[in-house]
């Protein structure tokens, strides 16, 4: 079973990172992995230390994102490539996983179409049409060098970083990342790991949705689960199986989650 898993950059903090890793280990006995990691705060103060402070944008749709500019986004990639993933790649190979580290420029792996244009909403909601810098969508990816190290028993780790027609870096969501990445390769399920239960309605997690009833609660779930959420229905558009939300901060993440013990799962029906 080929399993994509998204994590927050918030997992392998405050000593997350040795349940987290310890789960992977025992998962990728049985089953295939590949995982995309977050990091915006970290990329956050790593930017404001460097004197570049961070502007945030939001769309009509209520999510919230970074707005990428030619600066910010050499810090993205200097951060979340270079600094995160590498973090990520140590942690799992102190616990004997043959972990890969990616972006999405290496290979082409992930080839995206530059947005010239964002519409923003202000505090008073009123919209505007900016810029759109260095933020990109997705829209081809080179599945052939992720099956050839799945092939061959390892575990790649990808950065949500596009490469542009003009092979400038483009930053991407991460959870569209995993999904698109898992709707790519046919995965069977894809699991986005966050630093809540799962989807919470009127104070209480829901433990299972099918993908019509979830649409129609949609304008009730919070910015930050609602971008999980609809790349959760992107994934099961392109044909993934399930796909499941949960917290990643608990013991035996994954396991738990695969055994719908804890979290959210969505599917078709």
């Amino acid at each position: 079973m080929l399993l994509v898993i998204k994590m927050g950059g918030s997992i392998l903090k405050e000593g997350a990172s040795s349940d987290f890793v310890s789960d992977l280990k025992e998962i990728i006995k049985d089953h295939s992995v590949i995982l995309v990691h977050g990091g915006g705060v970290e990329v956050t103060e790593i930017a404001s230390k460097l004197g570049k402070e961070q502007k945030f944008i939001m769309s009509p749709d209520g999510f919230r994102s970074r707005y990428t500019d030619k600066e910010t986004v050499e810090i993205y990639t200097m951060v979340m490539a270079g600094k995160l993933n590498k973090q990520i790649v140590l942690a799992l190979e102190a616990q004997g996983i043959n972990a890969v580290g990616l972006s999405g420029l290496d290979s082409g792996i992930l080839r995206a179409e530059r947005k010239t244009k964002l519409v923003a909403v202000d505090e008073r909601g009123r919209k505007k049409v900016i810029d759109g810098g260095y933020t990109g969508k997705i829209t081809q990816v080179n599945t052939g060098i992720l099956s050839l190290l799945l092939g061959e028993g390892y575990l790649p780790i990808v950065t949500p970083i596009a490469l542009s027609q003009a092979y400038d870096p483009l930053n991407v969501d991460g959870d569209r990342t995993a999904a698109i990445l898992a709707g790519a390769l046919k995965a069977d399920k894809l699991i986005l790991l966050t630093d809540v239960e799962g989807v919470v309605l009127n104070g209480v997690c829901v433990s299972k949705f099918s993908s019509t009833m979830v649409r129609e609660v949609l304008p009730t779930i919070g910015g930050g689960m609602s971008t999980k959420v609809h790349a959760g229905l992107e994934a099961l558009d392109q044909g993934v199986k399930e796909v499941l939300v949960t917290s990643g901060l608990v013991k035996q993440p994954i396991t738990l989650a695969l055994n719908y013990k804890i979290g959210t799962v969505i599917t078709i029906e």
